[in-house]
């Protein structure tokens, strides 16, 4: 088990690796893709002379980029440096786009100044620092310059050729759907930014040099896998997975955050199949009506994959997607609908992946020490580490950014790579289950709390409680349900004797909507005709009756209480994925 868990970790490592030098530079990617798109011959405005920066900025600018993030990625500022100058080299030295000869050349030009400056750093004399440093670097940068353009860029220019003619080999042979074989397991196992950023892009930045499109864009991005299950479980599905399926729908198919599906898919490993089948068809789908994109579409959402398509391309994108989402959402029905399982609550069914993730790596289930020790003392940062550091642990940042700003806490929260961690005591690191092994291994120092959904999870709610509770009056005084509200002693509702049920919320209230739908949503399938909505704080006292039902999560729990003191009052962890609602149910139908 051991050596499997070390695998896996090492297969991320190499991905991330990847990925993390092309990812920073996704912008100059885009901006590249729309100058082909709007200003080649065969664009939507050509323009002869806006059009000749196409091809320097494909040769140079792009390769320079990516071989100056590698080298900031191992070793900053001075290894950026070096990693772009032995880029050059294998630039100049090659006849073809030298995206391979940068992943190689930056990070080696990196090591090299590193290692030199780990020799030689604390011989230098007093005065000597900058003449040292700057003549190290150039003379290291001078020699990789000359080794890149002899043999490096020769060598990569023959293997990138080969790799090139092998994809157009594939592609000729119609087997590129095969390809999401491999593609839509391992997304949800955490390589999405790997392969689409690490291999695809810039594979498919070359086919789009010469066709002016590709397809290598579009076996990743792809949202229609995803949405054909989350839309079949909002049909099909049961208890809170059900509920909170269509919220996701949106998230993952206009916001472009696929880690959102991830843990429907692992909730039941059948949905591999789905996911698998719905790849395959989109992809073959693509390749029979000749779809492409001029660019990497980066969030995978669907805006994001029409902006990049080039003109005349949009029929073919769309039937491949639509394909995709199709295909996956009758394999998934067929799956959700041939369950018996009584129940499908998705807190519990994370709850339960992360149990068994847990076990494979040896670990245990009950919180570790390092989350007891949650304090204002002994967190003065939160840092969501994800492999690429952006999508969803931007959104799951967002999400207690404003969760710890509303209980009055000065505590900044942001998010970054794995790969940019740096090891700072009094830092609170979240990250997802899949990837709390490397993100330990970076920051040995740190209090680290996992998760298995950025975007819904209790912890949250945990984690402020606990900051709040180091830094105010004891919860006796301060919130004397506290208690009574915990899924330990959760408050028996009997819905016969409530006429309304009120969403509480104070500035944000994005999950409130949330909660909302879903609770609507549960009442709907069971015919319980029990009118549901959402009311800002303020506006509690018009609902200050023991006929109405508030529901509020813990922050927000002492305002709720200020203003309907007479309300019937449930507090619960996440209002979107609570098991509470289903057992509302449960008791009200004995």
């Amino acid at each position: 088990m051991e050596n499997k868990s070390a695998l896996k970790v090492r297969v991320q490592k190499l991905g991330t690796t990847l990925s993390n030098m092309v990812m920073p530079n996704i912008g100059a990617f885009i901006a590249w893709g729309i100058l082909a798109t709007l200003f080649i011959e065969t664009g939507w405005f050509p323009n002869p002379t806006l059009s000749v920066m196409v091809s320097p900025i494909l040769t140079y600018l792009l390769p320079l980029l990516i071989g100056y993030t590698a080298g900031f990625n191992v070793y900053g500022q001075r290894g950026a440096v070096v990693g772009a100058m032995a880029t050059f080299g294998a630039i100049v030295g090659s006849s073809v786009t030298m995206f391979i000869g940068a992943m190689i050349m930056g990070p080696l030009g990196a090591w090299c100044i590193k290692k030199f400056d780990e020799k030689f750093q604390e011989k230098i004399r007093p005065g000597f620092e900058m003449l040292l440093n700057n003549f190290s670097a150039g003379i290291i940068g001078f020699i990789l310059i000359i080794l890149a353009f002899l043999a490096v860029g020769p060598v990569v220019s023959s293997l990138t050729a080969a790799i090139g003619v092998g994809v157009q080999a594939i592609i000729n042979a119609k087997m590129l759907p095969l390809a999401n074989i491999l593609i839509e397991p391992a997304k949800v196992l955490f390589l999405n930014n790997a392969l689409n950023h690490g291999i695809f892009t810039p594979l498919g930045t070359e086919q789009v040099a010469e066709a002016g499109k590709s397809i290598l864009f579009l076996l990743e991005s792809n949202p229609g896998p995803g949405l054909g299950i989350l839309l079949a479980y909002s049909f099909f599905g049961k208890g809170s997975a059900k509920s909170s399926a269509p919220g996701a729908v949106i998230i993952e198919f206009l916001g472009g955050i696929h880690e959102i599906y991830f843990p429907y898919v692992m909730m039941k490993p059948l949905l591999f199949l789905a996911a698998i089948v719905g790849g395959v068809v989109g992809t073959f789908t693509f390749q029979l009506l000749g779809a492409g994109l001029s660019a990497a579409a980066s969030p995978g959402s669907i805006i994001a994959i029409l902006a990049m398509t080039p003109r005349g391309g949009y029929l073919p994108v769309i039937a491949g997607v639509a394909a995709a989402a199709v295909a996956s959402f009758l394999v998934a029905s067929v799956i959700l609908k041939a369950d018996r399982s009584e129940s499908d609550s998705l807190e519990s069914a994370q709850a339960a992946s992360q149990a068994a993730k847990a076990a494979s790596k040896g670990q245990e289930v009950a919180p570790s020490q390092e989350e007891l020790m949650i304090s204002t003392d002994a967190v003065q940062q939160i840092i969501f580490a994800c492999d690429a550091g952006m999508g969803s642990s931007a959104m799951g940042a967002s999400i207690l950014r404003e969760k710890v700003k509303k209980a009055g806490l000065d505590i900044p929260v942001t998010n970054k790579a794995i790969s940019n961690l740096t090891d700072t005591p009094n830092t609170l690191i979240v990250t997802q289950e899949e990837l709390a092994e490397r993100a330990a291994q970076k920051t040995p120092s740190a209090i680290h709390v996992s998760v298995d959904n950025f975007l819904a999870t209790p912890k949250y709610d945990e984690i402020v409680t606990r900051l709040s509770g180091a830094s105010e009056a004891p919860a006796e005084e301060t919130v004397p349900v506290n208690q009574q509200v915990s899924e330990k002693a959760p408050v028996q509702i009997d819905l016969n004797q409530i006429d309304e049920v009120v969403f509480a919320y104070g500035k944000a209230r994005g999950s409130v909507t949330m909660g909302e739908a879903t609770l609507k949503a549960i009442f709907k399938n069971k015919g319980i005709a029990i009118p549901v909505s959402k009311v800002a704080n303020e506006d509690l006292p018009a609902f200050n009756a023991n006929n109405i039902l508030i529901v509020s999560n813990i922050a927000n729990q002492t305002d709720v209480q200020k203003y309907a003191r007479d309300a019937q009052l449930l507090v619960v962890d996440s209002l979107v994925t609570t098991p509470e609602y289903d057992k509302m149910i449960a008791r009200i139908s004995h």
